[in-house]
């Protein structure tokens, strides 16, 4: 049964590094969490590392920007790994070939921009669906609309055997009040449908190994560390901790405030059964990451 904490001071000094998640956990999509940004920067000043895991399809050079402008400072973290990196470096490695048909928004564009890292990169061009060898997905255009109105592109990538890479493995976030879809919610369809899909972010492993090189990086990192997994979504964070053996802290007031009738913490009874019904055990809970 998870242990509910009232903070994460309480448990920090058995970590050496957090694998921490943006959307929910740090942030809202429109500003920072001050009091998630004051528990990080005071967990590596005692000597903690802060490896910032994020699904975002894009390289941690723009998420960084991004976050920076919403308040998390340099201050409250040591690195960045990203769905983002992680796909883009299967793109490189031609995962879907070199002509792929491209689903996302404008800003997504730095996903295609050259990744050093990969030796001999399969040259990317962003080609009509008709000419195209796989799908490369950031996220739905609209971000509001039902991911049904892709059905019938999907239908017809189906039927040429493309591979669709997800950049994004969310279903869905909340830029504040409002619940907004994500490449996830499209790569399930297309799976659904009959489709292949490529998954880089969480809970898949190579989002963690990402990580875990992140961290070995870092000055002063152990070649062993205990590792604690934080964030919001059950079947990404906290999953995905799960299946890598680590330890996890779920913030239950981020994508199921409302299921665990979270306030300042979330109520024990309505936990428990949101729980049994994920089938997802995280070791620790708190309401809100500070």
């Amino acid at each position: 049964m998870t242990r509910i904490i009232n903070s994460f001071a309480e448990i920090s000094d058995q970590y050496d590094v957090a694998f921490v998640d943006l959307w929910g956990c740090m942030h809202n999509g429109i500003h920072a969490f001050p009091a998630a940004v004051e528990a990080m920067t005071e967990y590596r000043k005692a000597g903690g590392k802060v490896v910032l895991v994020t699904n975002a399809p894009r390289a941690r050079g723009p998420v960084a920007t991004q976050i920076n402008g919403l308040g998390i400072t340099e201050e409250a973290y040591d690195s960045i790994a990203t769905s983002g990196d992680s796909a883009r470096a299967a793109m490189f490695e031609g995962a879907v070939g070199s002509k792929v048909y491209f689903i996302g928004e404008q800003n997504d564009m730095s996903f295609f921009e050259p990744l050093n890292v990969i030796k001999d990169p399969v040259e990317i061009t962003r080609v009509a669906l008709e000419e195209a060898d796989g799908i490369v997905c950031c996220g739905p255009e609209d971000r509001f609309a039902d991911p049904d109105v892709y059905r019938p592109t999907f239908l017809y990538a189906k039927q040429k055997g493309l591979k669709l890479l997800c950049a994004n493995p969310d279903i869905v976030v909340d830029r504040g009040e409002k619940r907004e879809w994500c490449a996830g919610a499209l790569a399930q369809l297309y799976t659904e449908m009959g489709g292949e899909s490529l998954y880089f972010g969480k809970p898949h492993p190579p989002i963690y190994d990402l990580a875990r090189r992140r961290y070995a990086d870092l000055d002063g990192a152990e070649k062993t560390p205990s590792i604690i997994c934080i964030g919001d979504g059950i079947r990404t964070d906290i999953l995905g901790g799960q299946q890598e053996d680590i330890d996890t802290l779920f913030i239950t007031g981020g994508l199921a405030a409302s299921e665990t009738k979270t306030e300042e913490q979330p109520d024990a009874a309505a936990l428990d059964a949101y729980l049994a019904g994920e089938r997802v055990e995280p070791t620790f809970s708190i309401g809100y990451l500070r």
